[in-house]
């Protein structure tokens, strides 16, 4: 697909088309999905779109379009066209599959080196940085406004952790400097929705941290926080972002896990992991029905937290002995 034009050809008329991501959206599926609304806004003014995610950080809520975004996933009749964004299959489309399920016309846009391709067309690059840095591509650079490139900047800085992991490239730079151009404030974008927690998420930082454990004679770090520090905090899961980072830059760590509650069950986890070596996180998470990147992928397990951490560490293990 060269632009994305191509994905709105023999749309007739207004024209109803729906932005999709996945469960439990980071910056860059935010990003993505009112990037894309956004521009949409500018080259189709006359269409009808809509943005459905499950709740995001409020810190992105100053983006164009944030306050439309709908939460609840309503019935509604087929969309003509649909848009999937930074997802790597439709299992994680959560409850917004059914609107890819009934549309018209499906196309995938993502960066997830698990994805296989879905949709009847589709755009995947598993080397560029993230979903917003693929969109960016798509896209005529003279008809991004302001708000798009704030969208598409902010899903760049999450997902290269403000440009310093190694999925940065020079592509990534150029992208970026490109949308500064728009004039949008990156020290504003990176302060406020990068590093910028509340009491409440650094407490929950601080109970992660108090509750790592070493294994692999300390080439894997783990922590975790359960449902109760969760309900003390008034935390859900979009508040969490960065602990597993934090747990990353442990000195010796080639790995790092972190684990929170999936749901109402307190055995069932979700497992985060990143890589700051060879070790590939995406083959781990594929193995438990998960996935993601080579260097930050996650899935979901069931048990005592430290029996699932070992499950992971026995993977990590073997692919170590395999780097040897």
């Amino acid at each position: 697909m060269k632009r994305i034009e191509e994905a709105l050809e023999g749309l007739e008329g207004a024209g109803r088309i729906a932005i999709l991501g996945h469960i439990h959206p980071d910056g860059d599926c935010a990003g993505a999905c009112l990037g894309l609304y956004n521009y949409l806004r500018t080259v189709r003014p006359e269409a009808q779109a809509q943005v459905h995610l499950e709740a995001f950080s409020d810190y992105f809520s100053f983006l164009q379009g944030a306050e439309q975004v709908d939460h609840r996933f309503p019935d509604l009749p087929p969309y003509d066209l649909c848009f999937v964004m930074d997802c790597g299959d439709r299992e994680r489309l959560g409850p917004a599959a059914k609107y890819f399920d009934s549309a018209r016309k499906k196309v995938c846009i993502d960066h997830h080196i698990t994805n296989q391709g879905f949709g009847d067309l589709y755009e995947i690059q598993p080397e560029a940085s993230s979903a917003c840095e693929v969109l960016y591509g798509l896209l005529d650079p003279e008809k991004i406004d302001r708000e798009t490139a704030e969208c598409l900047y902010l899903g760049i800085v999450h997902d290269t952790g403000v440009f310093k992991h190694s999925n940065t490239s020079r592509r990534t730079m150029e992208v970026a400097g490109a949308l500064l151009e728009k004039g949008i404030s990156p020290s504003y974008i990176i302060d406020e929705t990068f590093f910028k927690k509340s009491f409440a998420q650094n407490k929950a930082l601080g109970r992660a941290l108090l509750s790592a454990r070493l294994w692999l004679d300390g080439r894997l770090v783990a922590g975790r926080v359960t449902a109760q520090d969760m309900q003390e905090l008034g935390l859900s899961s979009r508040h969490l972002d960065g602990i597993v980072d934090q747990l990353r830059v442990t000195d010796g760590v080639k790995v790092a896990v972190f684990l929170y509650p999936s749901g109402e069950d307190s055995r069932e986890w979700k497992v985060s992991m990143r890589s700051n070596t060879e070790v590939d996180v995406s083959r781990i998470a594929v193995s438990f029905g998960g996935g993601g990147h080579v260097k930050a992928a996650g899935c979901t397990l069931q048990g005592e937290w430290t029996a699932v951490v070992e499950q992971v560490a026995a993977q990590v293990e073997r692919q170590l002995k395999e780097l040897e």
